[in-house]
C-alpha cells in the first residue's frame, strides 16, 4: 500500500512539475501577446497617421481643382469640401458643396450644371493624381451640357486654360458650340 502511496505522490510531482512549465509557458507567451498588442498599437497608430496625412493632401490637391473650375465658370461658386469618414472598419469621402457657412449635397441641391463641372475637375484631378503618372488624356461625353448658357464661354476659357496649364489633352464631343475649342471635328 505504501508503494502505491508512493507512486501517487510521484505521479502528482510530474503532473505538478508538467503543470508549472506549462504555467510558466503561458506567463511568456502572455508577455509576447501583451508586447505584440503594443506593437500592433503602435502600428495602428501610425497608419492612421500616414492615412490622414494622405487624406490631407489628397483633399487639397482635388479641391484646389474643383475650386478652380467653380470659381473659374461661376459668380458665386461654393467651397468644395471632402469629409473623410470611418464606416464599417473602411474610410469613406463624403462630397459636399459650401456656401455661406451652408452644406449643399451635390446631387440633390445645385443647379445650374454646377454638378458639371465638379465632376469635370474630379475626373481632372484623378488623372492628375495617377500613380504612377498615366497619359494626360481626357475623353469626355457632353460633359457640359447641364450648364447655363450665361456660362459656357467661361467653360472654353478654362478648358483651354486647364489644358495649358496642366498639360493635358481633352477630347470631347459636344453639341454645344460655345464650349468648342481647340482642333474641331464634325461628324454627321
Amino acid at each position: 500500500m505504501l508503494s502505491q502511496i508512493e507512486n501517487q505522490l510521484h505521479e502528482n510531482s510530474i503532473q505538478y512539475t508538467m503543470q508549472s512549465q506549462i504555467v510558466e509557458t503561458e506567463k511568456q507567451n502572455l508577455k509576447i501577446s501583451e508586447k505584440n498588442e503594443k506593437d500592433l498599437l503602435s502600428a495602428q497608430e501610425i497608419i492612421q497617421t500616414v492615412s490622414k496625412t494622405i487624406q490631407e493632401n489628397a483633399h487639397s490637391k482635388i479641391a484646389s481643382v474643383v475650386s478652380r473650375c467653380l470659381e473659374s465658370v461661376f459668380d458665386d461658386p461654393y467651397d468644395f469640401q471632402i469629409t473623410f469618414e470611418r464606416k464599417r472598419g473602411k474610410t469613406e469621402a463624403k462630397i459636399s458643396f459650401v456656401r455661406d457657412g451652408n452644406e449643399v449635397d451635390p446631387m440633390t441641391a445645385s443647379g445650374g450644371g454646377i454638378v458639371d463641372v465638379a465632376a469635370f475637375a474630379l475626373r481632372l484631378s484623378c488623372l492628375m493624381l495617377s500613380v504612377p503618372p498615366v497619359r494626360k488624356t481626357l475623353i469626355l461625353d457632353e460633359p457640359f451640357k447641364f450648364v447655363s448658357q450665361n456660362y459656357r464661354n467661361r467653360i472654353k476659357e478654362l478648358i483651354e486654360s486647364l489644358s495649358e496649364d496642366l498639360g493635358v489633352q481633352i477630347i470631347m464631343v459636344t453639341h454645344i458650340p460655345e464650349i468648342e475649342c481647340g482642333k474641331i471635328v464634325e461628324i454627321l
